[in-house]
C-alpha cells in the first residue's frame, strides 16, 4: 500500500465516520429497544437475593461493625497470584446482597471473562443491581455481546467510556482518523481498575479482564497484583466509581452507533453460549469461589486488619481541555499523591512498574532524593525486553538507562520471561491436547517449535488453537499496548525469544516506602499515566501490609526471577571517551546510534565464594554476576531492529507512551 493511498484511506476514516453515525432519534430507537426487551424477573425475594454465604463478605461487615467515624477499621489482603484473584472475584460477586460496581479498561470474551461476565449476569437475575463500565479501547468488540448485554436485565448496566466515533468496535480507519482528528481525546483512556462490593469491600489493581491477567494462557501471561480492602474505604471506591459513570464521557452501550445499528436491524441478539477452551478449568474455579473453608483458608486468613487506609483516583475532570482550571483543585488527583509519598521517602523506595519511561517531572522528583546527604536507596522492578508486552516502551527505557543507574541511582530489575518462582500456578499454563494427541506429540507441540518458541504470543500469525483443535484468528489489545495507525496490526506486542513454553511479563504497579507504606494500583508512574491516563490506587499505611508487599516486590528481584542492571566493566583504555560518547549519544532526539552503551543485564552465579546475590555496588559484584547482554534471551530479528532504530529515534515519544 503506497504512502499516497494510505493519506486517502486517513481522510476517508474521518468524512466517514459523521456519514456512519446514528441520529438522535435512532438512539432513542436503539434505546428504546433494548429498555423494552430487558427482563425484569428476579428469581430471589428473599431479603439478601439468596447471596452465597460468603466468609470474605462477611469480612466487610466485620470491618464497618468494628470502624468508628474517626478510627476506621479495614482488613486487607495481596491477591498475587492470577488464578486464585480470579476465584476473590467470582466468591464476591456471588456473596454481593445488593450493589456490584465493576470498572476496568480491558474486558475480553475469552474464559477468564465470560465466567465474570456470566456471574454478573446471574447476580442482576437475582436481584442485584450490577454496572458494569469499560474503556472503549480495549471494550467489549462483539457486537451480538454488547446488543445482548444491554438487552439482559433491568438490573443489569453497560457504560462505555470515551467511545471515538460514538462506536464500540474501532477498524482500523477509526483508529486512524481518531489519530488524525482528535488525538489527544483518543489517548485519553480510563485505565482504572475497581470492583465494589455493596460498598463494603473492594478490589483495586492491575487485572484488566482477560486470561493472560489470571494464568489463564498458555503463550503469555501478566505477573500482576492486586489489593483486596474490606472495610469503610470501599465507600470511596463507589462514590469514585460513581464519579465516572456519571461522567458525559460515559455512554450507555445501545446509544453506540455500532451497537444501535444492530438493536434496529435485528432488535435484541440472543446471548451467545459460551464455549470455554478449557472446561475443566472451570469447574475447579467454580467450586474453589463456592467454598467456603478454601476461601477462608486463602483470603479470609490472610487479611492484615489496618487502619490507615487510602483510596486516591483520578476524575473524569483529568480528561478536561484545560487541566489547569480551578475545578481541578482539590480532586486528589492520583499523581500527586504517590509522588509526595516517594517525596517524603527516608531510608528506601521499592518500585515496582511494567514500564520505566520518566516524565520530567519525576526525574526532578528522584534527582531531588538522590541529592540527599543521605540519599534513600530506590529499587526498581520492572521487565526486561524478553519478558515487556510493550517493546516501544522498552526502547526508551533502554536508551535511558545510564540516566536511571548513575543521576537518579536505580537498582534496576529487569523481569525474566521464564522467572523460576513466580506466584503462579504452572499447571493453568499447559495448553490441553488435541483429541487425539499422544503425550508425546502433545509435549513436543508445547515445548517443541522454533528456537524463538513457535507458541509465543506476538511471534505468530495471529492465529491460536480453540478447544477443538481448530484455527482460529485472534486480535488482542493489551493495558499499554498502541495500535499503529500505519498498519493493520499491532506493532507493539511481545517479541520472539529464545526459549520454549508460556512465559511471563511484570503487569504489577506498586510502591513501598521506608517499610511503612504501601500501595497497589493501576498507575505505571509513566508520562502516560500522568498526562492521558485516568489511574487509582490503594495506599495502606500499615508496617505489617508495607513489609508484606516488599517482600512480595523482594520475590520478583531474586535472582531466579530477574537480572540486575549495572553499569559494564570499564575498559582497560578509553573508558572515559566511551561513557562521554555514550552520555552525548543518549542525549540526542534522534541518531542515538551508540553501540557500547553504558550498562547491561548481569546474572547472579551463586557458588562458594558468592553465597548470596549482592547489590551492584558491592566491590566483589562482577566477581560473582555474569553479563547476560543487553537483551537477554530474545531472538535477534526485524522487531528487535524495531527496538533499536525506536532508541535512536523515539525520544519524542517518551510523553505519550
Amino acid at each position: 500500500m503506497n504512502f499516497l493511498l494510505r493519506l486517502l484511506l486517513l481522510g476517508a476514516a474521518v468524512l466517514g465516520a459523521g456519514c456512519a453515525s446514528l441520529s438522535p432519534q435512532q438512539k432513542d430507537r436503539a434505546q428504546g429497544i433494548a429498555i423494552a426487551a430487558r427482563s425484569s424477573t428476579v428469581t430471589c425475594d428473599l431479603p439478601d437475593r439468596c447471596a452465597l454465604d460468603s466468609p470474605l463478605r462477611a469480612l466487610g461487615g466485620q470491618a464497618i461493625a468494628g470502624s468508628q467515624p474517626e478510627l476506621p477499621l479495614h482488613y486487607a489482603t495481596i491477591l498475587d497470584e492470577g488464578e486464585l484473584s480470579l476465584v476473590a472475584r467470582l466468591n464476591l460477586i456471588r456473596s454481593a446482597t445488593r450493589s456490584i460496581d465493576l470498572q476496568t479498561y480491558i474486558f475480553d470474551t475469552d474464559d477468564s471473562a465470560r465466567l465474570v461476565l456470566d456471574e454478573l449476569l446471574a447476580a442482576a437475575r437475582r436481584g442485584v443491581q450490577v454496572r458494569l463500565l469499560i474503556d472503549q479501547l480495549s471494550a467489549i468488540s462483539d457486537l451480538e455481546v454488547l446488543g445482548a448485554l444491554s438487552t439482559a436485565h433491568v438490573n443489569f448496566q453497560l457504560r462505555v467510556y470515551n467511545p471515538a466515533f460514538g462506536k464500540a468496535k474501532l477498524n482500523y480507519l477509526d483508529y486512524a482518523g481518531s489519530v488524525l482528528c482528535c488525538f489527544r481525546r483518543f489517548n485519553q483512556r480510563m485505565h482504572n481498575k475497581l470492583l465494589v462490593i455493596d460498598d463494603v469491600i473492594g478490589v483495586v489493581g492491575g487485572r484488566n479482564y482477560q486470561d493472560d491477567y489470571y494464568d489463564w494462557d498458555h503463550e503469555y501471561n501478566f505477573r500482576d497484583r492486586d489489593v483486596l480492602v474490606a472495610g469503610p474505604e470501599a465507600r470511596e471506591m463507589a462514590a469514585n466509581f460513581q464519579a465516572f459513570w456519571n461522567a458525559r464521557r460515559s455512554v450507555d452501550a445501545e446509544r453506540l452507533n455500532d451497537v444501535g445499528r444492530t438493536l434496529l436491524r435485528q432488535g435484541p441478539p440472543p446471548m451467545p453460549p459460551a464455549r470455554f477452551r478449557r472446561p475443566e478449568r472451570i469447574a475447579r474455579v467454580d467450586a474453589e469461589a463456592s467454598d467456603p473453608a478454601f476461601i477462608a483458608r486463602q483470603f479470609v486468613d490472610t487479611a492484615l486488619p489496618v487502619r490507615s487506609v487510602s483510596y486516591v483516583a483520578d476524575l473524569p475532570r483529568k480528561h478536561r481541555r484545560d487541566r489547569s482550571d480551578s475545578a481541578l483543585a482539590g480532586q486528589h488527583l492520583t499523581e500527586p499523591r504517590l509522588d509526595a509519598l516517594i517525596a517524603g521517602a527516608e531510608r528506601e523506595v521499592l518500585l515496582q512498574t511494567p514500564y520505566l519511561v520518566l516524565s520530567e517531572p519525576a526525574q526532578t522528583l528522584f534527582k531531588d532524593l538522590r541529592r540527599r546527604a543521605t540519599p534513600p536507596r530506590v529499587v526498581v522492578s520492572t521487565n526486561s525486553l524478553a519478558a515487556t508486552d510493550n517493546p516501544i516502551v522498552y526502547a526508551l527505557s533502554y536508551k535511558y538507562k545510564r540516566r536511571n543507574l548513575r543521576e537518579l541511582g536505580f537498582n534496576i530489575y529487569e523481569y525474566k520471561p521464564f522467572p523460576l518462582d513466580a506466584p503462579v500456578a504452572s499447571f493453568n499454563i499447559v495448553p490441553p491436547p488435541l483429541p487425539g494427541e499422544r503425550e508425546e506429540q502433545h509435549r513436543s507441540r508445547v515445548l517443541g517449535g522454533s528456537a524463538a518458541g513457535s507458541n509465543v504470543r506476538g511471534s505468530g500469525s495471529g492465529r491460536r488453537l480453540s478447544a477443538d483443535g481448530s484455527e482460529v484468528e485472534y486480535e488482542l489489545l493489551r493495558t499499554e499496548t498502541r495500535p499503529s495507525f500505519l498498519g493493520t496490526r499491532a506493532v507493539n506486542r511481545p517479541l520472539p525469544v529464545t526459549r520454549r513454553g508460556a512465559r511471563m511479563g511484570l503487569h504489577a504497579k506498586s510502591l513501598v516506602v521506608d517499610r511503612r507504606i504501601g500501595v497497589i494500583g493501576t498507575h505505571n508512574f509513566d508520562p502516560r499515566s500522568e498526562n492521558y491516563n485516568t489511574e487509582g490506587a490503594v495506599i495502606i499505611e500499615d508496617p505489617v501490609f508495607a513489609e508484606r508487599l516488599a517482600q512480595s516486590i523482594l520475590r520478583d528481584v531474586h535472582p531466579d526471577n530477574s537480572w540486575v542492571v549495572a553499569p559494564r566493566q570499564k575498559a582497560p583504555v578509553l573508558s572515559g571517551l566511551n561513557y562521554s560518547l555514550g552520555k552525548a549519544s543518549e542525549a540526542l532526539p534522534v541518531l542515538d546510534f551508540w553501540p557500547w552503551r553504558y550498562a547491561t543485564d548481569y546474572a547472579f552465579q551463586p557458588g562458594p565464594d558468592c553465597p548470596q546475590p549482592l547489590p551492584r555496588q558491592d566491590p566483589d559484584f562482577h566477581r560473582c554476576y555474569t553479563a547476560v547482554g543487553d537483551f537477554p534471551e530474545v531472538d535477534v530479528g526485524p522487531k528487535w531492529l524495531l527496538v533499536r532504530m525506536l532508541t535512536a529515534f523515539g525520544a519524542g515519544l517518551v510523553p505519550i507512551l
